[in-house]
């Protein structure tokens, strides 16, 4: 696997959370929210029998997203790319495979383009957030 940098993985993985946490919340909060059908009523009962907890949710999303930037650390250490090509991987783990695989779900779920751009969105900025991270700490 060559010598990931394990520390860029994790701050790569906690710089992709961090972006969700803002995405969801002060950019984005209110739409995604109207989209999925959130609302404050929804989200101030909690969860109900049979549902996820919030905290097991948090840690399944920080899980895949350590997935995600442990692929992109192992492809950092078996290329030992320049820094722009590090973020040319991240963004395009991102747009072109995060981004399509969402599509291909949306469709067939019948979701609506709003929620797409928004959730694209969320995958794009959160996977350069994610290189910027393994640059920083490269």
């Amino acid at each position: 696997m060559g010598n990931v940098n394990l520390l860029a993985v994790v701050g790569g993985a906690a710089a992709f959370f961090v972006v969700g946490a803002l995405w969801y919340t002060v950019l984005f909060g209110k739409a995604w929210r109207a989209e999925t059908g959130y609302t404050d009523e929804v989200i101030a009962a909690g969860t109900k029998p049979g549902q996820n907890p919030t905290w097991l949710i948090f840690g399944l999303c920080f899980a895949f997203e350590m997935l995600v930037s442990l692929m992109l650390g192992h492809n950092i250490a078996r290329t030992n790319p320049a820094p722009h090509v590090i973020m040319m991987m991240a963004v395009g783990f991102g747009a072109t495979i995060m981004v399509p695989a969402i599509g291909i779900n949306y469709l067939y779920q019948m979701k609506s383009g709003k929620l797409f751009a928004i959730d694209a969105g969320h995958f794009i900025f959160g996977t350069a957030a994610m290189g910027a991270a393994h640059i920083l700490l490269g």
